[in-house]
């Protein structure tokens, strides 16, 4: 029985208690919170306690008119559409401490990690605005860790216990604290929402499957700019290999019951 004059170190559920004389390693459990979720092909049985939401790259860069890719002449209003149904979702799994993981594709403003065929896909020419240059409209740095360019669009609130973490890669998983941060903090469940869904979303998603991770992509939370045809490509290799799709009415919904017991 854990002794309750003991210290604690670390984030439960991957915390120890320790005295000048006792370590205690048991970790106790977060206590449990099942919920049923309705899926395109499964109803799915999920613990809250276990779960976590990545929202990916909603950031001024993809999402605001005046950000890059609208810059270069894309259409952003698709990458504005999961605003929002996050609006509304956010708030209620908040409302279970399931944590809110803000994944912003944010650079080192020196680039050293960035390799040149990296750089190469966003300035292929040489001559364009690519990482790390000022956008016309606004200087903002394209793409850069603490800028306008790679911050949170107003639209979503971010609140003191949110998770933030800079990626670097279209996966939010390489070269990034983020898988550390899901197991110390305990969660093996994860949604995914934001943009671009075929591109980000998609290879941290994948990258989440690989590494054991319950893989949950929110379709009304997700969006791209590319071709109709790859959104339907994600949804049906999200379903078909690495794990299920879902809106944010029926997460709501199974909050709700929740509630109500």
């Amino acid at each position: 029985m854990q002794n309750s004059s003991l210290e604690t170190l670390g984030v439960p559920p991957n915390a120890w208690s320790v005295d000048e004389t006792i370590v205690d390693i048991t970790r106790p459990p977060l206590p449990v919170k099942p919920v049923a979720i309705k899926t395109e092909t499964k109803s799915i049985n999920l613990d809250l306690a276990k779960t976590a939401i990545l929202v990916i790259d909603m950031q001024n860069d993809f999402c605001h008119p005046d950000g890059w890719l609208a810059h270069i002449g894309v259409d952003v209003t698709p990458a504005r559409s999961p605003i929002q149904p996050l609006i509304n979702l956010l708030p209620k799994l908040r409302s279970q401490n399931v944590p809110i993981v803000w994944l912003n594709w944010g650079n080192r403003p020196d680039l050293l990690n960035i390799s040149a065929g990296l750089r190469h896909v966003y300035n292929p020419t040489g001559k364009g605005i690519g990482l790390g240059d000022p956008l016309p409209k606004n200087k903002a740095p394209v793409l850069i860790e603490g800028s306008w360019a790679a911050a949170v669009v107003d639209e979503l609130e971010q609140k003191p216990a949110d998770i933030r973490v800079s990626k670097y890669r279209m996966s939010g998983f390489w070269d990034t604290p983020l898988d550390s941060i899901l197991r110390n903090i305990g969660k093996t469940t994860l949604l995914f929402a934001g943009v671009n869904a075929d591109q980000c979303v998609m290879a941290t998603l994948q990258d989440a499957n690989f590494l054991g991770y319950d893989c949950i992509l929110v379709s009304d939370c997700s969006a791209t700019t590319s071709p109709e045809y790859c959104w339907q490509a994600t949804l049906y290799n999200v379903k078909q290999c690495f794990g299920f799709v879902t809106n944010s009415l029926a997460i709501v919904e199974a909050i709700a019951q929740v509630k109500n017991q």
